[in-house]
């Protein structure tokens, strides 16, 4: 094979940058701007030594999945990757490359996995939007003064560039997500507000964050700046106010509501969206969602499912596997704003009816303070007096839980640390082992660190219900737990994989959603 040359095939998957794969003679081959089925003709670009790249001249049979791209930004901004492909095939390939991952990666021969669970309006389904913010690119530094020249481009990154595609539409956005981006186009050029230049480390808009409750219809917006304010924010806060209250009413007859402005101050330089600092411009600190039967407050910078609509069934499966009577002990590790536990919690007081003697406890940890507050506040909104959130690192706090005995703590913090180590295998309120049954783990993308691994093994739980949001690191974690090697450890994996359920949370883009259930092995 050579550059230039050209070749017909037919492409068999779609890679983790959305390009589809086919192959010549064994060898991969990427092509941009195609689908699963489709048989191409292409022209090789870039020579590798396992894979190669190619260009795509002609689409000679179209797949039975291919279909007009329904968004007119799509082939620019190259965030629905997937757009190009039916919402049915869609959850084919997402559940094949589940699939794939569990065979491959975790080494299970036939992995026993229900059908995912997709959407009946794969549409406006997310409840968080985050602008990236540019004045046509080109904002300069001028005598140490930072002109604005060009028009503002409010919209998401191009893939693999940091160049911003202006976009006035979304069709995965809630609408006040549209409509706040749209406002603030027009405050910044009528206001010559400038934008943040990344090369300089200059101009004062940065990113623009929109977060909706679908329960309510309360809106946040999160105007973040490299200042310490917005020159004329009443006139912003204002003209937010009026667009978010004219818009069409939601399903039920009810209207969006703006009920929180915040100003975000990130002055660091790189690619971290939000900082630390958080000034309530108008309206509440938070806003309140309703799930199911459960409420939650959203802060700025918690950490929130963006699909309220598919959380309920996910959160409604973790349930199922978590297979409660109510008097059990369940640890929520990366708990986020205790979505998820809180669920658990509920279902534990509903089994036991509302009995605080006979209920068993949710502890929960998470790295990130504010979520931890929101956690806690969570239970308390909802009378669940039966959870508990604790700040840190999961793989700090887990392991260090391991070796803490009764007795030991003093300060505020190993007093938290204790009261999970008596919830854990081996640590005990008179020396006794107390059995945990549920441990849930919902990590970031990368996974689980081995250490945390390790320590989950070592609590010995019945169940381990793993969601995640990346297959292959999923797999690669899973695999551990069913018997392998922990790295740098004595500690060997003794689960069993029972099954798997996919819930498509991110219709149109390559990500997807899994929960895993695994169970203890009898020895």
């Amino acid at each position: 094979m050579e550059i230039g040359q050209v070749y017909e095939l037919e492409i068999q998957d779609i890679s983790n940058e959305g390009e589809g794969i086919g192959h010549i003679d064994r060898m991969a081959v990427f092509v941009p701007g195609v689908t699963v089925g489709d048989t191409v003709k292409v022209e090789l670009t870039k020579m590798k030594k396992n894979y190669v790249f190619a260009k795509l001249l002609e689409v000679i049979k179209p797949s039975r999945y291919r279909t007009d791209l329904p968004c007119r930004y799509a082939e620019a901004c190259g965030g629905c990757t997937f757009q190009r492909m039916s919402y049915e095939g869609q959850l084919i390939l997402k559940e094949k490359q589940i699939r794939d991952r569990l065979i491959r990666l975790a080494g299970i021969e036939d992995p026993k996995m229900n059908p995912i669970i997709g959407m009946d309006k794969p549409f406006r389904y997310r409840n968080k939007a985050q602008f990236p913010i540019n004045c046509g690119g080109i904002v300069t530094r001028k005598g140490g003064i930072i002109e604005n020249l060009g028009t503002c481009a409010i919209g998401f990154y191009k893939m693999k560039t940091h160049e911003v595609v202006n976009c006035d539409e979304c069709l995965i956005q809630a609408p006040p997500a549209e409509t706040a981006a749209k406002v603030l186009r027009e405050f910044i050029q009528s206001d010559n507000i400038t934008a943040y230049d990344p090369k300089w480390g200059k101009g004062l808009m940065r990113h623009l964050v929109v977060k909706t409750a679908f329960g309510t219809g309360e809106v946040m917006i999160i105007l973040v700046v490299n200042g310490r304010g917005i020159p004329n924010s009443n006139k912003l806060v204002e003209m937010l106010d009026d667009a978010i209250s004219k818009l069409s009413p939601r399903e039920d007859g009810s209207y969006y509501s703006l009920e929180s402005v915040v100003l975000n101050v990130n002055k660091k330089k790189g690619s971290e969206i939000m900082g630390e600092q958080c000034m309530t411009l108008a309206g509440k600190p938070t806003i309140l969602e309703k799930v199911g039967n459960l409420n939650f407050e959203i802060s700025p910078l918690s950490f929130y499912q963006v699909n309220p609509v598919q959380m309920e069934q996910l959160y409604g499966k973790v349930v199922e596997y978590a297979k409660l009577r109510g008097d059990e002990t369940v640890l929520d590790l990366y708990c986020g704003v205790g979505t998820i536990g809180l669920s658990i919690a509920r279902d534990m007081m509903e089994k036991t009816g509302g009995d605080t003697n006979k209920v068993g406890k949710v502890i929960g940890i998470e790295s990130l303070k504010g979520a931890v507050l929101d956690a806690n506040r969570n239970a308390v909104i909802n009378g669940l007096v039966n959870a508990t959130y604790i700040c840190g690192r999961v793989e700090d706090i887990l392991p260090k839980l391991m070796e803490t005995k009764e007795g030991e703590c003093e300060t505020e913090t190993e007093i938290a640390y204790d009261e999970i180590g008596k919830a854990v295998a081996n640590i005990g309120l008179s020396g006794m082992p107390i059995e945990l049954d549920v441990v849930i783990v919902d990590p970031p993308r990368v996974g689980c660190v081995p250490s945390l691994l390790e320590a989950i093994i070592k609590t010995a739980p019945k169940r381990i219900i793993y969601v995640s949001c990346d297959p292959a690191t999923m797999a690669r974690d899973i695999k551990l737990l069913c018997g392998g090697d922990i790295p740098n450890s004595d500690v060997k994996g003794q689960y069993e994989f029972i099954e798997a359920t996919p819930v498509d949370m991110f219709p149109h883009t390559l990500h997807v959603e899994t929960i895993v259930l695994l169970q203890r092995q009898h020895t």
